[in-house]
């Protein structure tokens, strides 16, 4: 079924009746459903019970109708499987008690069995993929090396980034020892997925905006770049997502399949940039789910005729959904996406 399901035949670039939808942040807190559960548990359990991730994974399928299902968990499994001590606070986000500032926790991070301690979320990509029974392909995740060592080092969200800066400017050296650790655990644990049963995976570099060009190229690309060539994808469409970024020419070297696009950018002018040679997904910007349905449905309009004509496009956020989205208004989105790119 995968393979021949809308969402990977649009990620192999080739032509479809219509173009395919899912939204990033999908399995989550703008559900009801999901809140309800989440009465009962607290985020990190529900990312580490394999029954309520997969019950949460299902939930926009039978409630939104998308064409893919993406595997309800967290990016900062990782580094938290590495020893790191993390909590998730609703209103401030991942906290780390103890964020790295030496080149003595990194080599302290228990780098030994990490995949073994992550293995909760490949019984949750197994029974998930059993659940599905084949309706919808299953899309595993992995933050990039950049945006985890940023989570990492900082220790919290943050407005201005300065200590992760501070940190790879004044010690280069330890900078490029974490973030080579984290690729290799981002190139493992994204194999793990594949060979779980995943039809696809998406590396989410959410933190790119926040480098120059240069930087991009030295402390985010050229690890992503790693990941990507060291996957044994078997045919499975590896997505990049790398938020903010000002051009897109490097990274269509990437030996990926996708590329996804935030909303500050116009699909034809990055499908222009890059002559066609990935797919592209995206771009709504998220906020447009707030607004009347005339403008849902006419800002619909926009992000299709922007992509132009061909297959190759997904259709998804600019990010992820913001909590407060009606879901009423989310169904909406995909209705529109159905019959305005059957036309």
């Amino acid at each position: 079924m995968s393979k021949d399901s809308l969402f990977i035949r649009a990620c192999k670039g080739e032509q479809t009746e219509r173009t395919p939808i899912w939204i990033m942040r999908q399995a989550g807190r703008y559900l009801p459903e999901y809140r309800a559960l989440r009465e009962k548990y607290d985020f990190l359990t529900s990312c580490k019970t394999p029954e309520l991730a997969s019950e949460i994974t299902i939930q926009p399928i039978d409630i939104v109708d998308t064409d893919a299902a993406i595997l309800f968990s967290d990016i900062l499994v990782i580094p938290e499987a590495m020893g790191m001590h993390l909590e998730l606070i609703e209103s401030k986000g991942p906290v780390f008690s103890e964020p790295i500032r030496s080149i003595g926790q990194i080599e302290n991070l228990e780098t030994d069995e990490t995949l073994s301690r992550l293995d909760y979320v490949m019984q949750a990509v197994k029974m998930t993929k059993e659940k599905l029974n084949g309706r919808v392909p299953l899309i595993g995740f992995s933050g990039s090396p950049w945006t985890l060592a940023t989570y990492m080092v900082e220790g919290k969200g943050s407005k201005n980034f300065d200590i992760i800066k501070s940190f790879v400017y004044n010690e280069p050296e330890s900078a490029h020892k974490l973030l080579q650790i984290l690729a290799d655990s981002v190139v493992e644990y994204l194999q793990a997925k594949i060979d779980a049963g995943c039809d696809a995976v998406q590396i989410f570099d959410t933190w790119a905006s926040i480098l120059s060009p240069a930087d991009f190229e030295e402390y985010s690309l050229k690890y992503i770049s790693y990941i990507c060539d060291n996957l044994q994808s078997k045919g499975v469409p590896i997505i990049v997502f790398a938020k903010g970024v000002g051009s897109y020419q490097n990274l269509a070297q990437l030996k990926c399949d996708v590329l996804g696009v935030d909303w500050t950018k116009e699909l034809s002018r990055v499908r222009a940039e890059i002559s066609g040679r990935k797919a592209l997904q995206g771009n709504l910007d998220p906020t447009v789910l707030f607004a009347p349905k005339e403008k849902i449905r006419k800002e619909t309009e926009r992000v299709l005729r922007s992509y132009g004509e061909g297959g190759g496009h997904i259709f998804n956020l600019g990010h992820g959904i913001l909590s407060k989205t009606p879901v009423e208004n989310v169904q909406y989105l995909v209705e529109c996406v159905r019959e305005l790119s059957s036309k």
